[in-house]
């Protein structure tokens, strides 16, 4: 794999709060080498490390974009779930952001029964034959559309399993990090102090809580999937 410059800033990632990590009561003691220091009660993670495994992941999603892969981005808080949609549209990648169903990979058949129901709904949403239903069959059909749009909406064009998953908090989203292990998917992992760093194949030490932060590291990763992406269309 072939390194390329990413102006991945210190600078920026200390204005992003990059570098704030969880108290020091709660954290992983595999994640001593990613801390920096300890101030006021909280760990600080050491942006060096940060830097060196957010370069690398932006040079894996280069050249798998650069390949025509797909990417899955999985973020479902509160405080990433605008920044993973954002940056999972720009980027051209599938996205889940509100809640992880359980099996949506390792139960593929099921998850695209879901999603042939969900398109079908939204066909019919379209040509108004929901408004030609009674009232009650119109209603029912409108909440499951609804529901579908909500925890399925990200992944509505995505017809086999994505060839990486880029995941931010691994403790909100470990059934999906499980699943990626079982299905033998590369992970990419924003983690904090508190996580595992062995459970991804590329883990990136961060803020998971601070929106500036998240931000931060999936701007770089959406450039070098979108370059990667231009590379592709010049040179299919």
């Amino acid at each position: 794999m072939t390194r390329r410059y990413w102006n991945i800033n210190l600078e920026e990632m200390l204005k992003a709060g990059v570098h704030f990590g969880h108290g020091t009561r709660k954290w992983n003691p595999k994640m001593a080498s990613y801390i920096f220091a300890k101030c006021k009660g909280i760990h600080i993670t050491n942006l060096a490390r940060t830097a060196r495994f957010l370069s690398e992941a932006c040079d894996l999603v280069f050249d798998a974009a650069s390949k025509g892969k797909q990417f899955l981005i999985v973020g479902t808080k509160n405080k990433a779930a605008n920044s993973v949609a954002r940056a999972a549209v720009k980027a051209q990648c599938h996205y889940v952001n509100k809640k992880w169903l359980g099996g949506m990979l390792t139960n593929w058949s099921t998850t695209e029964m879901r999603l042939q129901k969900f398109r079908d709904l939204r066909m019919e949403q379209k040509t108004g034959r929901l408004n030609r239903l009674q009232k009650r069959d119109a209603a029912v059909m409108k909440r499951q559309l609804f529901r579908l749009q909500t925890y399925l909406g990200g992944i509505k064009y995505m017809t086999w399993l994505p060839d990486i998953v880029i995941i931010v908090d691994q403790h909100q989203e470990y059934t999906a990090l499980l699943e990626c292990i079982t299905l033998g998917i590369p992970t990419i992992c924003l983690i904090d102090t508190n996580c595992d760093p062995d459970l991804a194949d590329i883990s990136i030490p961060a803020n998971d809580d601070a929106i500036s932060s998240i931000r931060l590291i999936l701007n770089k990763l959406v450039f070098a999937i979108c370059k990667g992406r231009s590379s592709y269309i010049r040179n299919p």
